[in-house]
């Protein structure tokens, strides 16, 4: 039996959604001990997007799925996989792709989650591009998403004022039938060494909750703040350079990267010796909304223009795991 010939993929449209509640420095202020001038300098961040009570991070997928399907004019039952990633899905069973899935009546998909934290977004992206270049789908919807601010503890002042809410999404086909991006090629890796670096203690099955996994406040997200400032700066750099060696500089028309913390994307491009013009910035809107905030980016990055056609556009990502990610994109 002969090998299958590799089919080349593209992408037909973006979309993205952000709550309109927006919780500012300012706001933090009055919750924790903090300052906006401090949040600033720190992270970059000046605000960030909070859902509403009653809305979930799966009414913010359909959102974005919807905005993505009608930019690559494509209907919701053309689409044979939803693949969303997130790292505070609706429930732990069963996969918020499946919500989804009914929320924008993709009846023909399958459907399910990826668990890659804030390189979930490029983890799916890899995964739906593969569904693609083998035949194994034609269309598939790729969506991170997240309301982290339910998994976040707002007492705690070092890790408050990181986290906000969003969602973007890509529809995936065949090069021929998606003009507006080919997917040159991704990466992804991890070190499971760093698994506590970034985690909630408690509510799986290492832990499960109870009154006291409650009361100690072990189901929101805790982070070491120093381990994954340098982890995340070295593997931005490794994999920029490492995704980019083959092309001339001048070839990159954009960065998108996690949006993480400003700090650290500005000592990463310090090291590459890139121009900041070239990089995606929206943490100081947004905040950190893992698995959304790449997809977000981009959308946004489409959508103003600043995506030049014929360049290429480097999406890289690193977080919880620890996991990290890249995609290289001709658009």
């Amino acid at each position: 039996m002969g090998a299958v010939a590799l089919r080349r993929v593209g992408i037909l449209g973006t979309g993205s959604a952000v709550p309109s509640r927006v919780l500012t420095n300012r706001d933090l202020e009055r919750m924790v001990d903090t300052t906006d001038e401090w949040i600033v300098q720190r992270t970059g961040i000046r605000e960030r997007r909070i859902v509403d009570e009653g809305k979930t991070t799966s009414d913010l997928a359909a959102e974005a799925a919807e905005k993505a399907l009608a930019a690559a004019e494509v209907s919701p039952r053309e689409i044979d996989l939803v693949l969303v990633a997130t790292a505070s899905p609706d429930h732990l069973v069963p996969p918020t792709s499946c919500r989804v899935q009914a929320k924008i009546g993709a009846s023909r998909s399958a459907a399910f989650d990826v668990g890659a934290a804030c390189s979930g977004f490029l983890t799916a992206l890899a995964t739906g591009s593969r569904f693609v270049s083998t035949g194994g789908a034609e269309r598939v919807l790729v969506i991170g998403a997240e309301c982290l601010s339910r998994i976040t503890d707002y007492t705690d002042r070092t890790s408050c004022i990181l986290f906000g809410d969003g969602a973007g999404a890509t529809v995936l086909a065949p090069l021929e039938r998606a003009p507006r991006g080919e997917i040159l090629e991704t990466r992804l890796g991890a070190d499971g060494t760093g698994y506590e670096f970034i985690w909630i203690p408690s509510g799986g099955a290492a832990r499960p909750a109870s009154a006291e996994t409650v009361a100690a406040k072990e189901h929101f997200l805790r982070l070491r703040g120093r381990e994954v400032f340098k982890f995340a700066v070295s593997r931005m750099v490794e994999l920029i350079e490492g995704t980019l060696a083959p092309y001339d500089p001048s070839e990159v028309g954009i960065v998108i990267p996690h949006q993480v913390n400003l700090r650290i994307l500005d000592a990463a491009l310090e090291r590459l010796d890139l121009p900041r013009d070239r990089l995606e910035v929206t943490i100081d809107r947004y905040g950190n909304t893992s698995a959304a905030s790449i997809p977000v980016a981009l959308d946004e990055a489409v959508r103003a223009g600043r995506v030049v056609p014929g360049k290429l556009v480097l999406l890289v990502a690193f977080g919880a795991g620890l996991t990290w990610g890249s995609a290289l994109i001709r658009w």
